[in-house]
């Protein structure tokens, strides 16, 4: 695409303003360019007028029929009432937004041509806010009509109106040359005016299952953008000095010997690849996965050892105050007998402790500080920050991990960064999000791990799994219990599990059973944990904060309240929490019948599986990439066309075209990069 729709302004179009140019600009929508890859997220048929009486509830269908009644009415809400009618029957238009021309227009009685999806309403079959016109002047769509991202005060008519004017400009040229020279793949123009305005004879099921060859040529060129944002992010880093960090071979033998196990063969393979990194002079961008289990914080603390041992100073980030306690209570206990005291910085520290702790740190007297997002905040200097390690990547986002790392630039200097996650990413997503990361997978747990039998039970069998945890408890087992309503808030959260507390200690008066939400305040929840952990408490109702930072070994039983409304990411993160023993563990997914299709292939995936790779990757396939990641992390990646799970055949090709394009075609990579992801520069510091 040239020049020229990169820089045109979109109010050069005509019955575009400023009000109409600042509704454009919350979609993202700037320039000509903005505009004319602001594609169809999906498409609607109506290309024939349906019988009123022939009507699906929720299915989109266009009506034709005469006005034979309008009338305001007064409720809850004010509406205007129109009832239309054909030689089938007859519905109700109600519209809660209306005003006095339209309202006359309507009293006229005229015939009308509708479009809208039917709800069942008090008078029968309701339309809410139909798109119509006289059918006079309506002709029938010939082919399927686009249906575009929106937002408030911008219709879809609106939309379709200006991109239609825009695909008129004399300006528009072919611009880049095609990806792969003397392909079969159509131009970008042609792509984009088939999908703006599929001609009669497109294959209608390729276009809406987004396999037809004009998306698949898109999707093809976003993937391939972001392989290159990501290639120059890699380049930039490269470029960046770090410290060299040398292991101290006698400080890592005593490590190992009062560990008191044998590393897995997996670990040692990560530890040695995180130390060849850690001993060069580029900053080292490590992400390590590893199933929940499988010794992850054990490869940290040699990687922090590597850094203290070389006279760098060490920050660890975690997501939760829980969390963030429990590693500094593992590794104060790993570290001290070696002469080393780790700190711990969270927001919830006494005012002069957390003095105390920051001037240390500033002085260069504390070699290692864990906490939480109150690392990155104001106030908290470093002097030789050299290492960097973030738990559960997923809960931050990319600008709160460079916050943390600015604070150790210096001198030209950037600390080394190793990223975390116990929650398994699909492949798909490895490959095309975090490119610029170089990814170790600890793929083994450690012996002695028990497997967990899963069994998915209604709600109606509460009574059974009341008396199979009352057994496992009065055989020493220790059941977390977590719920979550929906629509989840902490508010309601709190209030579900209260509810459930009660229920609990009605229906199990002889068995200790206590509550940890994330309403209560830091100190209380550490109190209700630390009983947990000695044994006090036999069952613990939680939100889902206990997802991560409860290491438990003797909790082997575990109810998860409506499991039908959790993800399955999060279902084998929780379901985590357990079997960390030798102890027999099970796990009861509870659900509330009836069961949708989707929820019924979620919970038979967690029945028959532990595997967390498999389980991210269906996970991927069911929800998609937004829900996987997470609303922070899902937010940095908004995909235009390409979708992960459909597309994630184009990613070998994507990534060897970017490699080939960074390296012989800069100009180019630039401006692909410019038209599917805008700019980069916020994420090359990363």
């Amino acid at each position: 695409m040239a020049d020229a729709l990169r820089q045109t302004d979109i109010r050069t179009l005509k019955g575009i303003g400023p009000a109409q140019s600042q509704k454009l600009n919350r979609l993202g929508i700037h320039t000509i360019q903005d505009l004319l890859l602001h594609l169809p997220h999906r498409y609607e048929d109506r290309t024939r007028i349906t019988p009123i009486a022939a009507l699906n509830v929720e299915q989109g269908a266009v009506i034709e029929g005469d006005v034979v009644q309008v009338a305001v009415q007064f409720g809850r809400r004010r509406s205007l009432v129109v009832t239309l009618r054909d030689t089938s029957g007859q519905l109700t238009l109600r519209f809660f937004h209306f005003s006095k021309a339209q309202q006359k227009g309507l009293e006229a009685k005229p015939r009308l041509r509708c479009y809208g999806a039917p709800r069942r309403g008090a008078s029968g079959l309701e339309l809410y806010h139909p798109e119509y016109s006289l059918s006079a002047t309506a002709p029938l769509s010939k082919t399927l009509t686009p249906v575009y991202p929106a937002t408030d005060g911008i219709t879809q008519n609106f939309i379709r109106r200006t991109i239609t004017q825009a695909l008129s400009l004399p300006i528009l040229t072919e611009g880049l040359p095609p990806l792969i020279p003397n392909s079969a793949y159509p131009d970008l123009m042609t792509c984009l005016k088939h999908l703006h305005a599929p001609p009669e004879d497109v294959d209608v099921m390729q276009l809406l299952a987004g396999l037809d060859p004009c998306q698949r040529t898109l999707a093809l060129e976003e993937l391939t953008a972001y392989q290159l944002g990501l290639v120059k992010i890699k380049a930039q880093l490269s470029m960046r000095s770090a410290p060299s960090l040398i292991p101290d071979q006698s400080q890592m033998d005593a490590f190992h010997r009062q560990l008191g196990f044998q590393l897995t063969a997996a670990q040692a393979r990560v530890i040695e690849e995180i130390f060849q990194d850690l001993g060069s002079k580029t900053p080292m961008l490590r992400l390590v996965q590893g199933d929940v289990g499988s010794g992850k914080t054990v490869v940290a603390a040699f990687s922090a050892l590597v850094a203290i041992t070389s006279g760098q100073q060490v920050a660890l980030m975690a997501p939760t105050e829980i969390l963030a306690a429990q590693h500094h209570q593992t590794f104060e206990q790993w570290l001290q007998p070696l002469g080393m005291v780790p700190r711990l910085i969270t927001g919830s520290l006494k005012a002069s402790v957390r003095k105390t702790h920051l001037d240390a740190l500033n002085r260069g007297e504390t070699e290692m500080v864990i906490g939480t997002h109150a690392l990155f905040q104001e106030g908290v200097e470093f002097s030789r920050l050299g290492l960097i390690i973030i738990d559960e990547q997923h809960r931050f986002g990319v600008h709160q991990r460079m916050a943390l790392r600015d604070k150790g630039r210096e001198n030209q200097s950037t600390p080394h960064q190793l990223i975390m996650t116990a929650t398994p990413i699909p492949r798909t997503l490895t490959m095309t999000l975090y490119a610029n990361m170089d990814c170790s997978i600890i793929d083994e747990l450690p012996p002695g791990r028990t497997p967990i039998e899963t069994r998915v039970l209604a709600n109606n069998k509460r009574q059974s799994v009341m008396e199979r945890l009352t057994d496992a408890c009065r055989q020493a087992a220790q059941a977390p219990w977590p719920c979550t309503p929906i629509p989840p808030s902490e508010t309601l959260n709190a209030q579900a599990a209260e509810t459930l507390l009660e229920e609990l200690r009605r229906e199990l008066p002889d068995l200790a059973v206590e509550l940890i939400h994330g309403k209560m305040s830091n100190a209380d929840k550490q109190q209700v944990m630390t009983d947990f952990k000695a044994g006090h408490t036999q069952i613990l109702v939680a939100t889902t904060v206990i997802e991560v930072g409860v290491d438990v070994p003797n909790a082997s039983f575990m109810v998860i309240e409506n499991a039908e409304r959790l993800g399955l990411t999060q279902l084998h993160q929780l379901r985590g929490r357990i079997g960390r023993g030798a102890k027999e563990s099970y796990c009861l997914l509870l659900y509330q019948p009836p069961l949708g299709q989707l929820s019924k292939q979620r919970l038979g995936v967690m029945r028959d599986s532990q595997d967390g790779f498999h389980i991210a990757e269906q996970d991927l396939a069911i929800r998609g990439p937004g829900d996987v990641l997470g609303e922070r992390q899902s937010g940095e990646v908004a995909f235009k066309i390409a979708d992960l799970a459909r597309d994630d055949d184009l990613l070998p090709q994507a990534h060897r075209i970017a490699q080939t394009l960074a390296s012989q075609q800069e100009e180019q990579a630039e401006a692909l990069i410019s038209r599917w992801i805008g700019t980069v520069e916020h994420y090359q510091q990363a």
